[in-house]
């Protein structure tokens, strides 16, 4: 058992600090999170599902591909956190560029609008990649890998607190004003959070950085740095088999920006998106212990393989929901808010328990590359929302549930798979 001094050094004043930035960026991102308030605000604009498709994997995608450069860079460097303060403040100025866009706007807008918002989106999601690299590398120096999924809880659970606040706000203002209008201070209070969030990790400082390994190929040339990460793909069973998890987990995210377009289509009215931003927001604050416990108890395997049950849950209740025809408007509403609720607790695991693991097996020499390198291979699948959106114009949204359900349980096998096989 630990002692208290032990404790207390794991969560001294950098653990606070992070837990701190973390929870506001955690409110600033629930009022643009892509599956409600933006999805319903591109579907206002467009009425594409294609449209709310893109924005749904424009956001993953710009934030896994910047970070093969970024990578790159930051693992010559003496020093990572420049990296982090140009993405972090960057990313909130666009969301402030985004507040103005649309508080210039007329209700209605136009086709300028909804391509002028997708522009800013664009370079929002790929400004946040140049985060994820240094963040990640910062946190694991800074936090012992006993306390980080405790960590990435308390930020979660912090978050949540200020996000049901956030949802509230988001409630009152779709069902008061114009609708522009609204989004237009949405995204400004998104802004202020995620400045507020970049001056609180900054504060944490950074510890030093390890010293490089000579064979370390990522020292050396750009083309030796890309060789290094095929090497790694072809000699690290646990990256590679956790990547082949990852492409599932974005096949089964190709339902996440339809679950609120399937719910209006359903009959509920823009007015409910703030009830389902809180339920989404619940299920995530209260999910948090769980998550925690999980990760540092048991590990962050143990922890994926429950996150992969959650998986399978969200889109099988909502084929539930879109099967029924008994539900009076009360009952909707509340059965979709469960479901929400449900997908705050996935979204949730999910985040803590990818963090935790692509930290767990990154070599902390090569920790910048390794993330870099994963994130890269996985970027593929960050464009398959784009193909929910085929599939939902095509055929129905209920197969594109179904579609998510049936990658769910492959993935769920491989998770449980993984730790039976030989990982040479």
């Amino acid at each position: 058992m630990k002692s208290i001094e032990t404790r207390k050094s794991e969560r001294g004043p950098a653990f606070w600090k992070i837990v701190g930035a973390g929870a506001s960026f955690q409110a600033g991102s629930s009022a643009v999170d892509s599956a409600t308030v933006v999805a319903s605000l591109v579907n206002h604009l467009t009425g594409s599902v294609y449209a709310v498709g893109a924005a749904s994997a424009v956001l993953r995608l710009g934030w896994l591909t910047t970070q093969l450069v970024v990578g790159f860079l930051a693992q010559r460097a003496t020093r990572r956190m420049p990296y982090y303060i140009v993405g972090a403040f960057g990313r909130a100025s666009c969301l402030a560029i985004i507040a103005v866009l649309l508080a210039l706007t007329e209700d209605g807008g136009g086709i300028w609008v909804a391509t002028g918002f997708l522009i800013m989106w664009t370079v929002y999601a790929f400004v946040s990649g140049i985060v994820a690299v240094p963040y990640n590398d910062i946190v694991a120096r800074s936090i012992p890998s006993q306390s980080r999924s405790r960590m990435l809880a308390w930020r979660f659970f912090g978050g949540g607190i200020m996000a049901l606040g956030i949802a509230a706000i988001v409630h009152y203002l779709l069902a008061t004003g114009p609708v522009l209008s609204a989004y237009a201070w949405i995204f400004a209070l998104a802004s202020t959070l995620m400045f507020v969030s970049s001056v609180g990790f900054v504060s944490a400082g950074e510890p030093p950085v390890p010293l490089r390994d000579e064979k370390d190929v990522s020292a050396q040339s750009f083309h030796a740095y890309l060789h290094g990460g095929w090497e790694t793909l072809k000699s690290d069973s646990r990256f590679r088999i956790f990547l082949y998890t990852q492409w599932l987990a974005g096949a089964t995210l190709i339902a996440l920006p339809f679950y609120v377009v399937a719910a209006m289509a359903g009959g509920l009215a823009l007015t409910d998106i703030g009830v389902l931003l809180g339920a989404q927001t619940a299920g995530s604050l209260i999910s948090n212990a769980l998550w925690g416990y999980l990760g540092d108890r048991y590990g962050k395997l143990r922890l994926l393989q429950a996150v992969g049950l959650v998986r399978i849950a969200a889109p099988m209740g909502m084929l539930a929901i879109l099967a029924s025809s008994s539900f009076i408007n009360a009952a909707l509403l509340w059965s979709y808010a469960a479901l929400f609720f449900i997908i705050g607790a996935l979204v949730n695991g999910m985040t803590i328990g990818y963090l935790g693991f692509l930290m767990e097996i990154s070599p902390e020499a090569r920790r910048p590359a390794y993330s870099a390198y994963f994130n890269t291979f996985a970027s593929p699948a960050a464009l398959l929302p784009l193909v929910g959106a085929a599939i939902a114009d095509i055929l129905t949204l209920e197969a594109v549930f179904a579609t998510a359900m049936i990658a769910s349980l492959v993935q769920l096998y491989l998770l449980i798979r993984l730790n039976r096989w030989e990982l040479n």
